[in-house]
């Protein structure tokens, strides 16, 4: 009988245990598929397009939102540049994905698309600050990962796109530095 009750407490631990892994919807898909269809040598660079592209299609729906929502002309400007320009390096990103078989999210996961309801709520300088935060941390982690791509990656293409797509990353985080430095 004890045996019983510590096996079933220990096969609860492990429902309970997987039951709690998050899960961020179509990312989670899209990197579930590339597992199961990409040699391990392209994991990390598959895992990296995964994410820039969840990023990029974050970055373009918040500018978009930026341009009606913000308060502050600078920070609607911001906002059209991202649509622009992360709208531009998502299609450069979805042809290396397609060239190299790599599945990536149709639309955002679930973190994303929190973030971004988060900001829709908001309108005038609630947003501004919001947005700028949010844009603040996000460059500074694009900066990290995209520089780690350049570096480290072992597909090519990917490699190449991350390095020419460094010095845009670097240009917003500076622009978005100095937004944020003019509303304190």
């Amino acid at each position: 009988m004890k045996k019983l009750l510590v096996a079933s407490l220990f096969l609860t631990a492990i429902a309970f245990t997987a039951c709690e892994e998050k899960k961020d919807g179509p990312k989670d898909v899209a990197e579930e598929q590339n597992e199961q269809k990409l040699p391990d040598n392209m994991e990390d660079d598959a895992e990296f397009a995964v994410n820039a592209a969840n990023g990029g299609m974050l970055e373009v729906q918040l500018g978009k939102l930026a341009q009606t929502n913000a308060q502050s002309s600078e920070v609607r400007a911001f906002g059209k540049m991202m649509e622009t320009d992360h709208g531009a390096a998502n299609e450069k990103l979805k042809s290396i994905a397609a060239a190299n078989n790599i599945t990536l999210p149709a639309s955002l996961g679930e973190d994303a698309q929190k973030h971004y309801n988060d900001l829709a709520a908001k309108k005038g300088p609630d947003f501004d600050k919001l947005y700028v935060d949010m844009m603040v941390d996000d460059h500074a982690k694009d900066i990290d990962n995209f520089q780690e791509q350049a570096n480290d990656g072992k597909n090519g293409a990917l490699k190449e796109f991350a390095a020419t797509t460094l010095p845009t990353l670097k240009l917003h985080k500076q622009k978005i530095d100095a937004i944020k430095a003019k509303m304190k």
